[in-house]
């Protein structure tokens, strides 16, 4: 709306509010006029009167939407279609800074309900459509009133769900978390297609589809994304893994604790969603790396080779490697195994010199008895 025209009203207050109006005043003139024409004409001419009060409430209709009013803060309920559930309190405050310098430059939208209060008057409440950071940040900076349009004859719930998401993504101030749960909302309460919803916000099918399918990620990866640990982006490598959960909650250890970015994410979720196809033709490798991970708690990767293979068990640092050691321990039996033994052990570790790697070659090959690898046979 322009600011054109804007000036305050006569009226020191109309139906609760105070007005500042776009309608011009001979326009205002004639809206009262009828006004009073439908009082006087009420018990004689019915059919008249039924013309006159239509007339009257299609002004009044424009009335509301063309004007801005000042209305109190304490008498605006929230939007309960909100799709933002997180608010920024260091934006807030900065906008209630900006706010009580220079107060609130757009209009909040409303929709206002008239009902009868206790003592048989009447009342009015206004309900949040679009504006929410505006009114909070309002409210921090102390303001009794704010600017608000109202708007009449669309106060449906599917109304105040697209405005409040409109809005939001015009902006681009929705987290993909909320912008994804009132997609979901607009599919699951109003039966939407995701084109429907794409032509809504300005955005193609894809986008709104990619959105939907981050609500299909366990409960830990969207609570981070909510609290900004991992980015957009991360999460679609992690989807690549929906059907291998294990693997997909060992991905995401890696881009929280190695810090990786998306680029290194994809490349790992591309690398072992190749190495699982390659294997599939031999479904005893696969169940033994399973039971590797469901007893290690991490990634571990069996590489079949010619003349036997190699197994890489991934840990993220020294407490991995040292809760790793335990499990073993465990499994063999060594009960007896204290932290501080096992810490000297993970430190004492260490790679074989070149003297040591020719002596080792050097020592004749013979039939290995089954226990010489036994954790048990270790000193520690």
């Amino acid at each position: 709306m322009g600011e054109e025209g804007l000036e305050p009203s006569p009226l020191a207050r109309h139906d609760f509010e105070s007005c500042a109006s776009a309608i011009p005043p001979l326009a205002q003139y004639f809206l009262h006029l009828h006004l009073q024409l439908t009082i006087k004409f009420e018990f004689r001419q019915s059919n008249f009167c039924l013309l006159l009060v239509v007339s009257y409430n299609n002004l009044m209709s424009r009335f509301y939407n063309d004007s801005i009013f000042w209305v109190e803060v304490d008498k605006i309920k929230p939007n309960p279609f909100q799709p933002r559930r997180e608010f920024d309190e260091a934006q807030l405050k900065s906008l209630a800074d900006s706010i009580r310098q220079y107060g609130v430059l757009q209009a909040l939208v409303v929709t206002r309900n008239e009902l009868e209060t206790e003592g048989g008057g009447l009342g009015v409440e206004y309900e949040l459509v679009a504006g929410e950071r505006r009114l909070r940040a309002a409210r921090l900076a102390g303001l009794a009133q704010v600017p608000v349009l109202i708007r009449t004859g669309e106060e449906t719930d599917l109304m105040k769900l697209e405005l409040a998401i409109i809005e939001n993504i015009q902006r681009e101030d929705l987290s993909p978390v909320d912008r994804a749960r009132a997609f979901d909302r607009l599919v699951r309460e109003f039966n939407f297609k995701h084109h429907e919803i794409g032509k809504k916000v300005g955005k193609s099918r894809e986008y709104v589809s990619n959105s939907l399918r981050i609500l299909s990620l366990p409960e830990y990866i969207i609570n981070a994304l909510s609290e900004n640990k991992i980015t957009e982006g991360h999460t679609r490598p992690l989807m690549m893994l929906i059907d291998r959960p294990q693997e997909q909650e060992t991905l995401f250890k890696e881009i929280i604790f190695k810090k990786l970015n998306v680029r290194e994410a994809e490349s790992i979720a591309r690398h072992i969603a190749v190495e699982r196809a390659r294997k599939l033709i031999d479904q005893e490798l696969i169940d033994i790396e399973d039971l590797f991970k469901e007893k290690l708690g991490t990634r571990v990767r069996i590489e079949k080779k010619e003349d036997g293979g190699r197994v890489t068990i991934d840990f993220f640092n020294k407490n991995d490697l040292l809760a790793l050691l335990e499990r073993i321990a465990v499994e063999k039996g060594v009960e007896n195994m204290q932290t501080q033994d096992a810490e000297t052990l993970a430190e004492d570790v260490a790679p074989l010199t070149d003297e040591e790697k020719i002596l080792a070659e050097d020592q004749p090959k013979g039939e290995d008895d089954e226990s010489l690898y036994s954790v048990t046979n270790f000193s520690i």
